[in-house]
């Protein structure tokens, strides 16, 4: 493990990471690491997780609505899944992630928003039936 790590911002991320995606998911992401994207992974677990996610004036919710918006609005859809995924550790609703998006649909536009609806949808239908099972 290099310097960073093992630095305390990187505790922190990888505590923020663990708390928003889940243990399953960020295991399985270190397990998928090699040696050319360790250093990508380490980037965001300090950065994105330890500097941002971890700052205290807005809550998990808060910064989750966000971030699907942002991800919506950038056609991000990869991500889009699996920040609603997320929702389930941060609190926010799915009333939370219909407003956020209608916000994407007036400020980014119908399609990047109608897409991010449609793949809300689905994830939040594979949800229902992860629990159902």
């Amino acid at each position: 493990m290099n310097e960073t790590a093992s630095s305390e911002r990187y505790r922190q991320g990888m505590a923020a990471r663990r708390a928003v995606l889940g243990d399953a998911h960020v295991d399985r992401a270190a397990a998928a690491a090699t040696e050319f994207d360790r250093p990508f992974q380490e980037l965001i677990t300090e950065a994105a997780w330890g500097h941002v996610w971890s700052r205290p004036a807005l809550s998990k919710r808060e910064r989750s609505i966000v971030t699907i918006a942002l991800l919506a609005a950038l056609g991000q859809d990869d991500e889009v899944a699996m920040h609603v995924r997320a929702t389930a550790n941060t609190g926010a609703t799915r009333e939370d992630v219909c407003e956020a998006l209608l916000h994407v649909a007036i400020y980014a536009g119908v399609p990047a928003a109608n897409h991010a609806i449609k793949i809300a949808k689905q994830t939040f239908a594979q949800m229902d039936a992860e629990k159902a099972a």
